[in-house]
């Protein structure tokens, strides 16, 4: 063989080897402009109503929550994740709006998203996904949240909720081809609970916020059967987790979470507002791994746009977490924030409340507080009549709260007259008033400003009628007019 042929080979090998790289590389860049490679599976599991102190991998040993756990053994755990609102629609309109409650417009209980706004069934799916709601929804209006698929829960005998569709997802998962963003809404383990016989008190795991209740009968069986209905949920999670390891590669996302604690439903406290959050991305998320920093709801949206290959947009409030996923430990939030609104439930009174929390302090505003209902008068017997119904309602709330969460997380004491935290607490107001005016509250006063709200129709529970857990005297019954409202047009 000539040295002339050999040279002549040599270069052409050198410069197929270099074709070949080239079109290897062009070839990625192609399939992943295409969005047909490297786009992971995106699955969140929800579940409905659960304190973040009741499960094993946040330290209660004496509820069975193994699916949840495992997913914490092999990803990563979040011990600061919130949401605004401890009520289950404004939580979810979060979730899938990537805004707080009064900006989205779903601020209230069984409202509804503002018509203009886009949610991750559009954002996701111009980036490529098929967006997929299976279980629960309790959001609308459909214009706003077109998912490409939806099943509804499905009945099931001798337990008290509806069960998530699995039969539907795990034939979606064998036969998927396109990526996806599936959220799994359970309905569990909100009440009704099982009835469990016999409970004993030693079975119970108690918090500061309850020990009081260790020799209650009525609490300790009701009790038991929520730690039953979270036993149930954990088996629907167990399948859902064989479905995903038999049939998903291992790019794909799953996060869990409970839309808001039952034990502090309707409060600002921690109890209703800290969630769990657990993530599993095998080969990015570090097994056994841990984030202390502060993540919201609102930011999950823009975290799957992100891993997604997009980028967010500036009407959205959140910010991605992907470095902390990524294992860098960053700060996402200098605070988060949180909405309350007694208005449209069954216990409907007129007091709202603001909170605004960073790692180690939580500042709250009561605006409609015994200490200020004069201030908040209007001189109409019929609607002063539920301005001082609201602010009687919660006559133990203060008007300002303080607390020092390092030293106690339950809040329990309220620092808010301690002189050497004034500095604190002036910058946490003045902080907290600059985010209502940007996301256009309604409570634009700090004093004086109390409006009734309603929806259009017959979406809202009116304040002047009955509900099956409140009741009007008959001489005030039906006095409030269109006028006496502050109307929410969306609604």
């Amino acid at each position: 063989m000539s040295k002339s042929y050999l040279l002549f080979l040599g270069v052409f090998i050198f410069f197929l080897l270099g074709y070949t790289q080239k079109n290897i590389i062009e070839r990625k860049k192609e399939l992943k402009k295409n969005n047909t490679v490297l786009k992971p599976n995106i699955i969140f599991y929800l579940a409905d109503d659960q304190d973040v102190y009741d499960y094993g991998c946040y330290g209660n040993e004496k509820v069975n929550t193994s699916a949840v756990n495992r997913l914490a053994k092999e990803g990563m755990l979040f011990t600061n994740a919130f949401t605004a609102q401890a009520i289950c629609a404004p939580s979810r309109s979060q979730l899938f709006t990537g805004k707080y409650p009064v900006k989205n417009g779903c601020f209230a209980n069984h409202t509804a998203t503002r018509p203009t706004i886009e949610s991750v069934t559009t954002r996701m799916k111009n980036l490529g996904y098929e967006v997929v709601l299976a279980g629960k929804s309790h959001v609308k209006p459909s214009s706003v949240y077109q998912w490409d698929k939806e099943w509804l829960p499905v009945p099931k005998k001798d337990v008290p909720r509806d069960y998530i569709p699995l039969d539907s997802i795990e034939t979606y998962l064998k036969k998927t081809k396109k990526p996806f963003c599936m959220f799994i809404t359970s309905k569990y383990p909100h009440g009704k609970y099982f009835d469990v016989e016999n409970p004993k008190a030693e079975d119970i795991k108690f918090y500061p916020f309850n020990e009081s209740k260790k020799n209650d009968t009525a609490f300790i069986k009701k009790k038991a059967g929520y730690y039953r209905s979270i036993e149930e949920d954990n088996t629907q999670i167990e399948k859902v987790l064989d479905y995903v390891d038999e049939h998903l590669d291992d790019n794909t996302l799953f996060i869990y979470s409970a839309d808001h604690g039952v034990s502090g439903k309707f409060t600002v406290k921690d109890i209703g507002l800290k969630v769990p959050f657990v993530v599993r991305w095998p080969k990015v998320i570090k097994p056994n791994s841990r984030s202390n920093q502060l993540i919201h709801y609102i930011d999950v949206l823009p975290t799957f746009i992100e891993v997604a290959g997009g980028k967010s947009s500036e009407d959205i409030d959140g910010k991605s977490f992907l470095p902390l996923l990524e294992g860098k430990n960053v700060e996402i939030n200098q605070y988060v924030y949180g909405v309350r609104t007694n208005q449209n439930i069954l216990n409907s009174e007129v007091f709202p409340s603001r909170m605004i929390r960073n790692q180690r302090y939580k500042y709250i505003r009561n605006f409609n507080s015994l200490e200020v209902v004069d201030q908040n008068l209007t001189g109409k017997p019929n609607v002063d009549y539920f301005i001082k119904r609201g602010a009687n309602a919660f006559k133990n709330e203060p008007f300002e709260e303080l607390y020092d969460l390092q030293n106690d997380p339950f809040e329990r004491k309220n620092l808010v007259n301690n002189p050497e935290l004034k500095s604190i607490k002036d910058k946490l107001v003045k902080d907290l008033f600059s985010w209502m005016k940007s996301q256009n509250d309604f409570l634009n006063k700090e004093k004086g400003n109390m409006p009734l709200i309603t929806a259009k129709g017959k979406r809202g529970f009116k304040l002047d009628q009955d509900t099956p857990r409140r009741k009007i005297p008959d001489s005030i019954k039906n006095t409030l007019t269109q006028e006496n409202y502050k109307i929410i047009k969306h609604w």
